[in-house]
């Protein structure tokens, strides 16, 4: 396993790519050397950048057309027999039209399926809301035996994939559509349930999920270069189980907090921060950034983070008006 990691590491995640490509890429790494692995997908070959590996490995790939439900029930039956089962579908319909089989056939039953959800979030853009997922975050977080994870980049993309395919729990995985930078040179470790910090900072700490990671970054370098103010900021890369350790920490010091996310404000990595923040009465200047209570805005996936303050000129507004 090891050679294949280095492997994947040296081909794949040294260029600035979308995550959905490099989670295809290190599928195939391990499809090569592992049998077991098998994906099933529900006509999303083509949108989940599986075309090459159903060329290469045809015998290890299932289509079940568009039948979501379908989906994670043959899923479920193969990863009880002992395969590495990936079952590939957009996030907005795998975690709604099958929902019920999430929770009954893979969690309660136990079978580790890797949930993979693509075109998460408002990757589809100007299709709508329809076709969004800002919902998941919040029905999965109360299924149990379930791991939650949105990498942030190529390499948290990378490391979640090699991860999941040797853990025997049920994981979904969230990606977006766009080409994602690296966050970060000098933290190489990653571990579901353990946040990564990919910027310290000791005025005010902004707490991003997916691909609202990079904006925040980028507002931390703005709040630094304009107005002087040292912005940490976390890749809560696993909404479930949270890092709670670590948010104790960033608590402790006293630190207003902004969690942001491609995900309503309802239900997902704001509502759970904050729930254990008050429970364990901490009481930081608190913001959660994320969708509202409404059906979104058109455009593209650019267009609607602008509108809704998810930019970095929107966040870094918001953390001056934490720290003011």
């Amino acid at each position: 396993m090891q050679e294949i990691v280095d492997a994947t590491i040296e081909n794949i995640a040294v260029t600035q790519r979308a995550n959905l490509e490099v989670f295809s890429g290190t599928l195939q790494h391990l499809a090569q050397a592992d049998r077991d692995i098998i994906v099933v997908t529900s006509d999303s070959r083509g949108s989940g950048k599986l075309v090459p590996f159903g060329q290469k490995f045809p015998e290890q790939i299932i289509e079940v057309g568009i039948a979501e439900q379908n989906l994670v029930g043959v899923a479920a039956g193969l990863a009880s027999t002992g395969k590495k089962v990936f079952a590939v579908s957009p996030a907005c319909f795998l975690t709604a039209r099958a929902l019920e089989q999430i929770k009954n056939d893979v969690a309660y039953s136990d079978n580790p399926v890797k949930l993979i959800g693509i075109s998460a979030g408002v990757s589809y853009g100007a299709l709508g809301s329809t076709h969004h997922s800002l919902h998941d975050f919040a029905v999965l977080r109360t299924i149990n035996n379930l791991i939650v994870v949105a990498p942030a980049d190529n390499f948290e993309t990378e490391q979640a994939i090699l991860l999941a395919a040797e853990t025997d729990m049920p994981v979904y995985i969230r990606f977006g559509k766009k080409q994602m930078p690296l966050l970060s040179d000098d933290e190489k470790t990653f571990e579901f349930g353990k946040g990564r910090i990919v910027r310290e900072g000791a005025d005010i700490t902004i707490v991003g999920t997916g691909e609202t990671v990079a904006p925040a970054l980028r507002a931390a370098e703005k709040l630094e270069r304009e107005h002087n103010i040292s912005a940490a900021v976390v890749s809560m890369h696993t909404i479930k189980p949270l890092d709670y350790d670590l948010l104790q920490n960033i608590a402790t010091s006293g630190q207003p907090i902004i969690t942001v996310e491609e995900h309503s404000v309802y239900g997902g990595l704001g509502e759970a921060c904050a729930s254990f923040l008050i429970q364990h009465n901490f009481h930081n200047r608190f913001k959660i950034m994320g969708i509202p209570d409404e059906y979104t805005v058109t455009g593209s996936q650019t267009e609607i983070f602008n509108h809704y303050g998810i930019s970095e000129g929107g966040i870094a507004a918001a953390a001056l008006g934490l720290v003011g």
